[in-house]
């Protein structure tokens, strides 16, 4: 909500106080009033005026004096001024005033028109110079989310660049081996590689679909009434290959009751075999990953912790935006395009789930839990 505008009105006089207040008293306008100038330059240190009325003769700190002052502040120096006095407007008066920093004087008695129609004109200004800095700001804010973006997209293309050709140089030098090659045993091992290799395009670009599908809203879960026991299997065996190429251990711990869940399965697949395969991933060979299911009142939490790499605590916070990848001293860094984890983010919201990092430090792994409703 915008803060009001404020004027500050000076007068060792109450009467003459109440009289200004009556005179400028408005909806979105607070005022507030010092009877010394002692009290004002308090006051002008802890808030922004739009407007100063001054009475000039003032016992102690005449008003010329404390326009003196304010001038003399970087706080208040840019408040406009405007002089009440009673006095007489000779030229040297009014020289006096305007070199200490008026941009007005006003004779007592005050027509109230014309005290209005001079306080809405700072008024105005003050309103449009506030708008003017709320606007500054926010093509500043606009400036830099852009500069991020675009990082962001020579990143993403960089990734994307370098995951595409990787699996094409291995497919064209299959290809080359498959022309010349003779021997069956030769020929089905490059025809394996290649299945693999085809198999991890085909996921980049699902990948790719999947965030755009949901991006856009168009993106159905497929709902089904299932057991934990039917889902959880398929899930883990999506990172098997992972684990059983780096020679991790897995253990599994399920609740034995049955624990029945209204998810899409191709989805909930997804879900824990990314976070699954990213632990297999990031974890040096020989690791161990554990997965512990666990109902906790209406939800399923699936806890997923592994004892590789981890996440440097600068990075936390950034894993579940778009194209974030984690990049180690190590040299383990995880393949794909770094949409996995917010991938899996969006699908487990869109069942009315989450998923959240419970702890993670370099060199002692990670842990992550997915939270998924139980069917009624």
């Amino acid at each position: 909500m915008t803060e009001p505008a404020k004027f500050l009105l000076v007068d060792d006089l109450p009467e003459n106080l109440l009289a200004l207040e009556a005179l400028l008293a408005r909806d979105g306008l607070v005022l507030h009033t010092a009877r010394s100038g002692e009290d004002a330059l308090e006051l002008m240190l802890a808030n922004e005026y739009a407007l100063a009325l001054l009475d000039v003769q003032m016992p102690g700190m005449d008003g010329f004096e404390l326009a003196e002052f304010m001038r003399a502040n970087e706080r208040s120096r840019h408040i406009p001024i405007i002089f009440v006095t009673a006095g007489s407007g000779d030229a040297a008066r009014r020289f006096r005033g305007y070199e200490a920093g008026a941009v007005d004087f006003i004779q007592k008695p005050i027509e109230a028109d014309i005290l209005r129609s001079k306080a809405d004109v700072f008024l105005d200004l003050f309103l449009q110079r506030r708008q003017i800095t709320v606007q500054r700001d926010e093509l500043a804010t606009l400036s830099a989310a852009l500069q991020a973006a675009d990082r962001q997209k020579n990143r993403f293309l960089a990734v994307l660049a370098h995951e595409l050709r990787n699996p094409l140089a291995v497919l064209t030098a299959g290809l080359n081996i498959l022309e010349r090659a003779s021997d069956p045993a030769a020929i089905e091992t490059v025809q394996a590689s290649m299945r693999q290799t085809l198999s991890h395009v085909t996921r980049l670009v699902d990948d790719l679909l999947d965030i755009n599908r949901i991006e856009q809203g168009k993106i159905a879960l497929r709902r089904e009434s299932l057991a934990l026991a039917d889902v959880l299997p398929a899930a883990l065996a999506v990172a098997g290959p992972s684990i059983e190429a780096a020679g991790h251990t897995l253990t599994v711990e399920a609740p034995d009751e049955t624990v029945m869940l209204d998810v899409d399965p191709a989805r909930f697949v997804q879900i824990v075999g990314n976070i699954v395969g990213n632990a297999a991933r990031y974890t040096p060979k020989g690791g161990r990953i554990d997965v512990v299911a666990a109902r906790a009142g209406d939800r399923l939490h699936i806890t997923i912790s592994d004892n590789g790499v981890g996440i440097p605590a600068e990075h936390q916070s950034l894993i579940f935006d778009m194209f974030e990848q984690a990049d180690h001293d190590l040299g383990i860094v995880g393949d794909g395009l770094g949409i996995g984890l917010s991938l899996v983010k969006q699908l487990a919201e869109l069942h009315g789930g989450e998923i959240c990092l419970v702890r993670s430090a370099p060199g002692e792994g990670s842990t992550f839990r997915v939270e998924l409703p139980v069917a009624d």
